[in-house]
């Protein structure tokens, strides 16, 4: 088991764990015809590489029509599915404000998170959003219940890995196919043949296969595509000494 996975996370790096590892959240916007009233909607959702949640939605659906009136919103992240006691895991409620984007990588990025949004998201009834971060509450179990501010929560932008991401990505897929596959069966325990690289970060990378979706961190954080490099390169040699042995 890595350092990455034995250490106990901070509050905020929690949060932003939490959020990385999934690819659906409820979005909870205020209805703009019914003095406010609490509208929830299911949403895709993809994170950008500090943390900050991404979205893309279409005009003709409720809760734009409610966001263009009243930015504020709040996306719960909800880590409990399949387990026997879900009061006992975590769950996030996100604050922010949205604002629609026009960002060539971020679109991407989102785009890579979920590849079957490539259909529509062309259509002009359809815009990508960024969710810019307040604070957040998390319940992670019993005690475990924390307001944490933004700054708690996001991690650093690191401009080189940005640039460096789509690369890296199209790289790890089309010559190290394996490598993934092995950060998914054996390191995380997923079942299923040809899982993908759908994104990474400064602590991490997200794959995809099908409808699902898994998060592996790394050792330490990195900083630039070189480091990243390595540290792919330590987690497939881990692998592949814990399918050996």
């Amino acid at each position: 088991m890595s350092e990455a996975e034995t250490r106990e996370l901070s509050p905020g790096a929690h949060i932003r764990s939490l959020m990385r590892s999934l690819d659906r959240a409820t979005l909870s916007t205020g209805m703009a015809n019914e003095d406010g009233w609490p509208y929830g909607s299911l949403v895709m959702v993809s994170v950008d590489q500090d943390g900050s949640p991404l979205l893309l939605l279409s005009d003709l659906a409720e809760h734009t029509a409610n966001l263009k009136a009243d930015p504020r919103v709040c996306l719960l992240f909800d880590g409990t599915v399949g387990l026997a006691e879900p009061l006992t895991g975590a769950r996030a409620s996100v604050l922010g404000r949205v604002e629609k984007i026009d960002d060539e990588r971020m679109a991407e990025r989102y785009l890579r998170r979920h590849p079957s949004a490539r259909m529509f998201a062309g259509f002009e009834d359809f815009n990508f959003y960024r969710v810019t971060v307040e604070r957040a509450h998390i319940v992670a179990g019993f005690g475990k219940i924390h307001w944490v501010e933004a700054a708690d929560i996001l991690s650093p932008r690191v401009p080189e890995l940005e640039e460096a991401e789509a690369g890296i990505v199209a790289h790890m897929n089309e010559d190290h196919a394996d490598a993934n596959q092995l950060y998914a069966s054996v390191l995380l325990g997923r079942d299923g043949e040809g899982w993908e690289m759908t994104g990474c970060d400064a602590e991490g990378c997200d794959l995809r296969f099908g409808g699902d979706v898994a998060r592996l961190e790394y050792d330490q954080p990195v900083c630039n595509a070189d480091e990243t490099r390595k540290a792919l390169v330590a987690l497939v040699k881990r692998a592949r000494q814990s399918a050996a042995g």
